[in-house]
């Protein structure tokens, strides 16, 4: 991949990446405090699944700009440790992303079983975010929480109630 494509691919995923973080951030902070619902026991329960998100999408971030991935294991006690932590680390390691040049960008890092330029693995840190950003999304209910817009108005939001007639 040239320097050039691989800013231009950046330039694309730019907005997406701060829009898919801003739903994040929302639907982190819908987890209740009770937050151990699981709909089975091969699943995550809330709260390590929120955990998980916000640890990962700083390891996807943290990984691309360094060049190197490293795993932060950290145990949140409660939802809201695991909000402040996104809070705290994602919004600067996208703003630093925003710094990386062409030719950062089209670096190929190794982790895994993958080698792929750097913008490859903020792109992939995105989708794996989205995928368990789903998960979540169908527990807030069973946890007696609402779920916020995502790609648009739930049936949770007033103005979407209204207009489907339900009371």
């Amino acid at each position: 991949m040239t320097p050039d494509t691989a800013k231009e691919i950046y330039e694309f995923l730019a907005p997406q990446l701060q829009q898919e973080s801003e739903t994040t951030r929302k639907l982190l902070a819908a987890v209740p405090a009770e937050s151990g619902y699981k709909p089975s026991e091969r699943c995550m329960d809330g709260l390590t699944l929120a955990s998980h998100i916000a640890l990962s999408e700083a390891f996807f971030l943290r990984g691309a700009l360094n060049g190197k991935f490293d795993w932060k294991a950290i145990e949140f006690k409660t939802p809201a440790e695991a909000l402040a932590y996104y809070d705290e680390h994602v919004p600067g390691l996208l703003a630093d992303a925003g710094k990386l040049s062409g030719e950062q960008l089209a670096e190929p890092i190794e982790v895994a079983i993958w080698k792929e330029p750097r913008v490859w693995y903020l792109n992939m840190g995105m989708k794996h975010t989205i995928h368990h950003r789903g998960q979540l999304s169908a527990y807030l209910r069973p946890m007696g929480s609402k779920v916020p817009g995502i790609y648009g108005p739930t049936a949770d939001d007033e103005p979407a109630k209204t207009a489907s007639g339900d009371k």
